[in-house]
């Protein structure tokens, strides 16, 4: 599903009251104010469950912890007005509801257009878990997936897009192409080969990756026109290249999967090493069935 498959699907943020998640709240209204879509913000309440001797199941205060989900989402939805107040007048949407954070998440990006989580979360805990989160969420989200840093990048920066040839790739591709033409940024494209099991020659390498990065981004000059564009094929591990890029970009886009091999941006290798590398907003591009 790219970006543009349905334009009156919601941008779905994800928070949980932390500076983190206000930061990916800031980002995902901006976002969805620019594109003219409608804002979805979630806070999920995970229920606490203590185990030991004599207990028997969850121990909380549910109406209590439901009040609370209320005064964030709502405190979430009036700090996104601001936010897009300037820019356009979108519908915002909030949601408290009890759960898990990752099914509850995934449930809602079946109807999305793209989903925003941060990178962090409340505590050190709730940090490995939101890590874990996202890239669960990238790996079985139903839509693309955006993660946020703790830091905002430059808004003047590049957009980065990793390319292998895959269908994720194509799907990344696209994205990019239509991030870079909104925010009237430079759109870099990156390959990265490796001699690593190949018998061929370095410049054959070479030329093969400049063909496939050249046929990967046919077409889009003419459908974006005013977007420059900027094309690296390098000798490379593709997550290192894609990061050596990013520390000037505003925005990375990389497929959740790939052609596999050491050119393959497959999540656990190259997606999640750019997840948990880069220093700027990343989308992860989704491939629906095919990527499942």
């Amino acid at each position: 599903m790219t970006l543009d498959s349905d334009r009156n699907r919601p941008v779905v943020v994800g928070i949980d009251g932390s500076e983190q998640s206000l930061t990916a709240l800031r980002w995902a209204a901006r976002y969805a104010a620019h594109h003219r879509a409608p804002l979805q913000i979630v806070y999920v309440i995970d229920v606490p469950v203590e185990y030991g001797p004599g207990a028997s199941g969850p121990l909380f205060d549910q109406e209590r912890l439901r009040e609370h989900g209320e005064s964030v989402v709502a405190a979430g939805a009036a700090a996104a007005a601001e936010v897009v107040g300037p820019i356009a007048d979108i519908p915002i949407e909030t949601v408290a509801e009890m759960g898990t954070t990752v099914a509850a998440l995934r449930h809602y990006s079946a109807s999305a257009r793209l989903l925003v989580v941060g990178s962090r979360g409340r505590g050190a805990i709730r940090r490995t878990l939101l890590g874990s989160v996202s890239t669960s969420l990238a790996r079985h989200s139903d839509c693309p997936v955006a993660v946020i840093p703790e830091q905002e990048a430059d808004s003047g920066g590049r957009v980065v897009v990793g390319v292998d040839g895959s269908a994720c790739s194509a799907d990344a591709v696209a994205i990019a192409f239509e991030e870079a033409s909104q925010r009237g940024a430079r759109l870099d494209a990156v390959h990265a080969w490796s001699e690593f099991f190949r018998y061929d020659s370095r410049a054959t390498m070479q030329t093969e990756g400049e063909a496939l990065l050249a046929e990967s981004l046919a077409g889009y000059a003419e459908k974006y026109p005013g977007v420059e564009v900027g094309r690296v094929v390098v000798e490379d591990k593709p997550a290192r290249a894609v990061l050596d890029l990013s520390a000037t970009a505003q925005l990375v886009v990389v497929g959740s999967r790939g052609r596999g091999g050491f050119s393959g941006m497959t999540l656990g290798s190259v997606a999640q090493a750019v997840l948990h590398g880069a220093a700027c907003p990343l989308i992860i591009a989704r491939c629906e069935a095919r990527d499942d």
